[in-house]
């Protein structure tokens, strides 16, 4: 469905998440309880990030490029050149992005056998990123405009800001994992070029 379609989320059919539910903090709030969910410290949480923009370099049939950028408070960032996180009008004009940080992503999830990410961990998605994170920062651009969000522990800390008008599209998505739940690992192993359709460029603002 086009971005610039008028509609409400309620009709807007489920693909990878549930529009209709803005956030699900039972989720969230499983997710930081369990600890298989950080059992792959920081490495794993970049890796569920890199997963969508593997996925949408495929869908787009090119190969995506992602930079991955350890950050001198010990926050990670990884920005692609995608087309940025679908994000949608509704009735009123209002934008709305779909909520891959709140909530769970239907495929992986409670799959009872998840595809595995290049660290041979299961995939469970964005969404443990969040809530694994003591602050996240979601910034998308697409060809209709630009938006930021910062969540807490996967819980949105802001609305959505609409942010001028920049060149080119992707998303970042900038990350400070909870130190109290989630172990700092390296991030020089090859896990991270273990994505067939993207060119991972790591650098260290430290």
């Amino acid at each position: 469905m086009s971005a610039s379609k008028p509609s409400t989320p309620e009709r807007w059919a489920t693909t990878t998440h549930d529009w209709a539910l803005a956030v699900d903090e039972t989720h969230l709030a499983h997710v930081r309880a369990d600890p298989r969910y950080a059992a792959g410290g920081v490495e794993h949480l970049v890796l569920e990030v890199l997963a969508y923009a593997d996925e949408e370099a495929e869908s787009q049939g090119r190969v995506g490029h992602v930079v991955v950028t350890r950050h001198d408070d010990g926050s990670v960032s990884v920005a692609d050149d995608g087309r940025g996180t679908d994000t949608r009008f509704d009735d009123a004009g209002r934008p709305v992005r779909k909520p891959v940080m709140a909530t769970k992503d239907v495929r992986f999830f409670d799959a009872a056998e998840p595809p595995a990410l290049p660290d041979g961990l299961a995939r469970r998605g964005m969404s443990t990123v969040a809530a694994l994170s003591t602050w996240l920062e979601h910034t998308n651009r697409r060809r209709d405009g630009s938006w930021t969000q910062r969540y807490e522990h996967g819980v949105p800390a802001t609305e959505l800001v609409e942010l001028p008008p920049s060149p080119g599209t992707g998303t970042t998505v900038r990350f400070l994992a909870d130190p109290d739940l989630v172990r700092r690992t390296g991030l020089d192993g090859g896990a991270l070029h273990g994505f067939e359709m993207l060119d991972v460029v790591l650098r260290d603002e430290r």
